[in-house]
This record gives structure tokens, sequence and C-alpha cells, in this order.
């Protein structure tokens, strides 16, 4: 297996060789490693920027999965299994031994048939929203709408409108993302966005986050749902202590995503937010909360 290409490991994406294809990925921050594996659209970038709060404290890796940004899709790494297998293989290139693994959303799949295939190598998880067994949001019009939705970023009209939204009019940007990733009330979608907006820390997050969701991304979203239609994921071999994130009123992945996993992991812990979104990590009033619990579950003393 070839070495990675040198490089910034701060900002500038490589690509490594692996038995499935190239990987392309993103290593920056020092300290106990963590791989991060981004959502249903994604890529290294998302990585990135939902990893800031962690690069103090530790070493990110964050990767495109195949279909994503530069990393290709090939009928050899469609599964989350192959998937898995690609970032164990990177980590190995990278002279990383043991690591944890952070997901969000769609990663889940990955992140956890990582964890179950290398006991040995992963020692701690953390799954954000995570879809962890059967999910076809495509069975329901809202669902469908929703995928629709998304899918308009992948092309040129749909980045350019996002972004731009995102850089002239934040207020109307942030509205519109949370309007898709809470069940909230309008008084609550309102609160929350002023905040988020009162926030620059937060509001810097929400507007970039466009940038991680759009452009060349179509393969690798449509890949995904494909696959977690038939999800079987191999959540009771996974050994590493598992802290389980997820919003009650989450309206992109169901909460009864993560309560399938909580029942099915051997070693889990519940972290519920009851009353937020899809991104309640880093965009709301929790953020802070559950980012500091988030950094205490990787760190090596905790385990």
């Amino acid at each position: 297996m070839a070495r990675p290409s040198s490089g910034s490991p701060d900002s500038t994406p490589q690509r490594a060789e692996t038995s499935l294809g190239p990987i392309e990925f993103v290593d920056h921050g020092s300290g106990p490693p963590v791989l991060f594996i981004h959502g249903s659209p994604g890529g290294f970038d998302q990585g990135a920027l939902m990893t800031g709060f962690l690069t103090d404290t530790h070493r990110v890796v964050a990767v495109s999965r195949p279909g994503y940004l530069n990393t290709p899709i090939s009928e050899a790494n469609r599964s989350p299994q192959s998937q898995a297998t690609q970032c164990a293989e990177l980590m190995t290139a990278l002279g990383i031994e043991e690591f944890a693994v952070m997901c969000w959303s769609g990663g889940g799949p990955t992140a956890y048939a990582l964890a179950a295939a290398h006991p040995r190598r992963v020692n701690a998880v953390v799954a954000i929203a995570a879809v962890s067994t059967e999910f076809d949001p495509a069975g329901s019009l809202r669902g469908r709408v929703a995928l629709g939705e998304e899918k308009m970023l992948f092309n040129r009209v749909g980045r350019w409108f996002a972004t731009t939204l995102a850089d002239k009019a934040p207020g109307a940007a942030i509205s519109t993302l949370l309007s898709g990733e809470g069940d909230l009330t309008r008084a609550q979608a309102k609160e929350l966005a002023a905040g988020i907006m009162d926030d620059e820390q937060q509001r810097t997050f929400a507007t970039a986050l466009f940038d991680t969701v759009s452009g060349s991304r179509k393969p690798g979203f449509e890949n995904d749902f494909d696959q977690f239609a038939t999800l079987r994921s191999p959540l009771g071999e996974v050994v590493a202590p598992v802290l389980l994130v997820h919003a009650k009123t989450d309206a992109d992945v169901p909460y009864d995503q993560t309560l399938h996993a909580s029942g099915s992991l051997p070693d889990a812990r519940l972290l519920v937010i009851e009353v937020g979104t899809h991104l309640s990590a880093w965009l709301g009033p929790d953020a802070a909360e559950i980012q500091a619990a988030i950094t205490r579950h990787l760190a090596p003393a905790a385990r």
C-alpha cells in the first residue's frame, strides 16, 4: 500500500491508495487519533468543519467516503463494510494502529462496520444522529421531498444558490437549514435561529456547512441510500464504548435509529437532546455541553 502524498496536514486534502481504490482525507490536529466519518452528503471538508472543536486535543483524520468529492466509487467499495476496510487501510498507511471513530448521520453504518471488524484497533466510538439500521426516507412524501431538495445542491445552480444565500443572507440560510433538520414549533425554530445568529462561532459553522453538502457528491449520496434501504449493521459485535448523541425532534434521521443502536450495542451511553435538530452537536444552546461530553468520551483516560 502506498503512503499518502505529502502536503499540508491542516487544509490540503491528500489521497492514499488502498486495496479498494484511492481515498481522500485531511489530517489535522495533534493528540490521540480520531477518524471522522461524514454524513450523507458530506466529504473530508465536512469532517474538518465538524471536528474543529477537537483539534486542540486530538489528531483528526477526516475522509471523503466513496462517491464524495475525490474518492471514486466502484462496485468494490459501495458497502459500509468495504468503506470500513478503506478507512482501516488509510489509518494503517498513516501509521495509526489504534484510534477512536466519530461519525455523523449517514456515516453511522461505516463507523459501526469499522468498529465491529477491528475491535483491537477502534477504542471508542461517538455516533451523532447516526443511521444504525434499515432507513428508507423515500417511503414517505416528506422523505422524498427532502431527498429531492438535497439532490438539487449537487448541480452548479444549486451549489451557487446555497453558497450565495449563506454568504449574502445568513439569517435566511440558517432558517432554511433548520427547517429541514428539526421538528420544531415556529417559536422554537425562531428562537434557535436567533441564538445561532447571535453566536459568531455557530453562525460561521452554519453558513460554512452549505459548502460541505453541495457540489460533487451525488454518486456517494445515491449509493448511501441504496445501502441504507437494506442495512443490517453488526452492532452486537462492537466492543468499544459508544457515546450515542441524538435529538428526539431530529427531522432528518429519526431518533429511533439511535434507540435501536442503544438496545443492540454491548457498551453504549445515550446523550439525549429533548428539543433540537440533526445538528444539535454544533448548533443550539446544548452544543458546548455536547462537545464537552464528546471530548471526554474520546479522552484515553476515560476508557
